[in-house]
């Protein structure tokens, strides 16, 4: 699998990210283990997790999966910020965030973390106070590089000229978002602040929360993401009309190429301007499998550009008609 720059930094990762958020959940630990072994032989790097994946578990899984394989086999992305159990659900306070990095480390039993990434914006904290705790992280040899997720595009242009200004700083490299067919809201502001800032984008959801493969073409399957009570909120804005249109010439194109719907998704994300590795999550080994194999896929230019007219996002703000 290729290699590719994450950012302005020297760190190179896989072009498609493994993520864990199942792991400990959904998915078990041997299950667990066949997806890390099948990731790894397709020759990808990048496994992502977050401290409040599973309440931990997705953190402590993959720590002892990576001291079966080897710690220079993995590059390990986990996240602090989020508090989903609590009042205050966003915490980039510098306590929290080194109390978070510390138990981070202990879940997955290694040293240091190769990228840390803030989970999300806090409105309470001010951004240096947040930024500072990252400079400390990486001054302590407890984390090599910092990202960012969720961050809007003034948030992330704000905390990537805060970092390059500031004498001493360490500069972030990255910001986790949602990206995909069905979600090209990012391309307005987020992209082009990660561009002016340094930042390879790593998309989450890449497969439009698992809309993009085909299977809600004909009604909800019980076993998928929409049929069960945990997801069904997450899956079901992007089931209608004009999300559907999309997935129609996705699908299409895959039949045109001889390829799934899923290979045809990511390999249009995955060479989008700034894009670095879209994270993909599955269930099982077998999914993982289906998934990987896009990376022999190069969207011939025409389908491109019937993706990108068909899934075009409209205007907005002041241009709004």
């Amino acid at each position: 699998m290729e290699r590719r720059r994450l950012g302005g930094s020297g760190l190179t990762v896989s072009r498609l990210g493994l993520g864990t958020m199942t792991w400990g959940r959904d998915t078990d630990e041997h299950e667990a283990r066949d997806q890390l072994v099948e990731f790894l032989a397709a020759g990808g790097s990048l496994v992502d997790t977050a401290d409040v994946y599973a309440d931990g578990m997705s953190e402590r899984i993959l720590g002892r999966l990576v001291a079966e394989v080897g710690r220079d086999e993995v590059v390990i992305a986990t996240k602090a910020v989020a508090r989903p159990e609590t009042a205050r659900r966003f915490d980039a306070s510098r306590g929290h965030l080194l109390r978070a990095l510390d138990a981070s480390l202990v879940r997955l039993g290694v040293e240091h973390i190769d990228l840390w990434q803030l989970h999300s914006w806090d409105p309470l904290t001010p951004l240096e106070e947040t930024l500072s705790a990252v400079d400390h992280a990486v001054r302590s040899g407890r984390v090599s590089y910092a990202g960012i997720s969720n961050y809007t595009g003034w948030q992330s242009a704000a905390a990537a000229v805060r970092q390059h200004q500031v004498a001493g700083a360490e500069p972030l490299v990255s910001n986790q978002v949602e990206y995909s067919l069905l979600h090209r809201d990012v391309e307005r502001e987020v992209v082009p602040a990660a561009a002016y800032g340094g930042l390879g984008l790593l998309p989450w959801s890449p497969l439009g929360r698992g809309v993009l493969t085909g299977k809600y073409r004909h009604g909800t399957p019980a076993d998928s993401r929409g049929g069960s009570t945990h997801f069904a909120s997450f899956v079901t804005p992007y089931l209608g009309e004009s999300q559907r249109r999309i997935v129609d010439a996705v699908c299409t194109a895959a039949e045109g190429l001889g390829v799934a719907p899923l290979e045809v998704a990511l390999a249009w994300v995955r060479d989008q301007p700034g894009v670095v590795a879209p994270i993909v999550g599955a269930r099982t080994a077998v999914q993982l499998r289906g998934v990987l194999s896009s990376d022999d896929l190069t969207l011939p230019e025409e389908i491109r550009a019937a993706l990108d007219e068909v899934s075009a996002p409209g205007p907005s703000g002041p241009d709004r008609r």
